[in-house]
């Protein structure tokens, strides 16, 4: 039995003619009765009676045409589902970036792409950078903004370079310096360090090992949003990315000698297909990126 057939069949029972279904259904009639005679042979039963001329269903095709109705009804939803996903007007798109991400430009590039494509399902999922790409491996996340450093050895990743930004070290106002600070002078303030997993961490203590000494914290483990207010409250200074200070008069950032970078990008596995939601997000958030007013200290690459 094929979709073609109970196409036919209905067609027929519909119009009590095989030459109308035949018209409607654009086929020879020919054609169309071979169909309904296969279809007859393989159920063993007559679904037509066709006496002096008269075309009318059987018992079996009174049974067969509910049936024939539901199934085919089934296929229409089906084909609009996959009609609704291909135009982008359902589906779902997971995405995560990292906090420096979150808290400047990702908004914009969310409301964007919800204005553009407002039945797709936005799921975002904020966290440090290792364990974003750690998640988009993973096959939890589609698509992460994420630290491009030493991402393009992860054979299961396309990563996308996006972005390149400055990090400073970030104090209250009242007590911020006016020149850039040589990083060795580190050496003798109290720091407030990110949580293990965060790339910031390991770009903090790798360019102080580099300057010759070890950082003393003050406070350890905390998110971006929780280290910015500890700076604030005075527990001790930071390096972040220079985009974070935006909206945060209290906060000063001042650049460090030898100057820092990092560089973000787009990752997504190599090995899965984008779907029609992902990609549309892709392309919206780098279109975004292109005709955006970036922050200061903040370019494209």
């Amino acid at each position: 039995m094929t979709l073609q057939q109970l196409v036919y069949f209905l067609a027929v029972a519909q119009t009590r003619s095989f030459t109308r279904a035949a018209e409607q259904t654009h086929v020879a009639q020919p054609s169309l009765s071979k169909q309904i005679r296969a279809l007859e042979s393989e159920l063993g039963a007559q679904l037509f009676s066709r006496a002096a001329g008269n075309v009318a269903l059987t018992p079996s095709g009174e049974a067969l045409l509910p049936v024939a109705e539901r199934i085919m009804s089934d296929v229409d939803n089906a084909r609009l589902e996959v009609q609704e996903l291909v135009g982008l007007r359902r589906g779902r798109v997971r995405v995560g970036a990292t906090p420096s991400v979150c808290t400047s430009v990702f908004a914009d590039i969310l409301r964007r792409f919800h204005d553009t494509y407002p039945g797709i399902e936005l799921v975002v999922h904020e966290s440090g950078s290792r364990d974003l790409v750690r998640d988009v491996v993973r096959g939890e996340l589609d698509l992460a903004v994420v630290i491009a450093a030493d991402r393009r050895g992860e054979a299961a990743l396309t990563v996308t370079p996006l972005l390149r930004e400055s990090l400073v070290l970030v104090e209250p106002v009242d007590g911020a310096s006016a020149v850039d600070i040589p990083l060795e002078s580190l050496a003798e303030r109290p720091m407030v360090m990110f949580r293990e997993g965060y790339d910031l961490r390991e770009t903090t203590l790798a360019a102080c090992r580099a300057a010759g000494f070890r950082p003393t914290f003050a406070v350890e483990g905390g998110e971006m949003d929780a280290v910015l207010s500890f700076v604030q409250a005075g527990l001790g200074v930071a390096i972040v990315p220079s985009m974070v200070l935006a909206g945060r008069p209290q906060l000063r950032g001042t650049g460090l000698n030898p100057p820092l970078q990092r560089e973000i990008a787009l990752a997504h596995r190599s090995d899965v297909a984008l779907t029609h939601a992902v990609a549309a997000f892709r392309t919206v958030l780098l279109e975004f990126l292109r005709a955006a007013r970036l922050p200061s200290g903040v370019e494209l690459i």
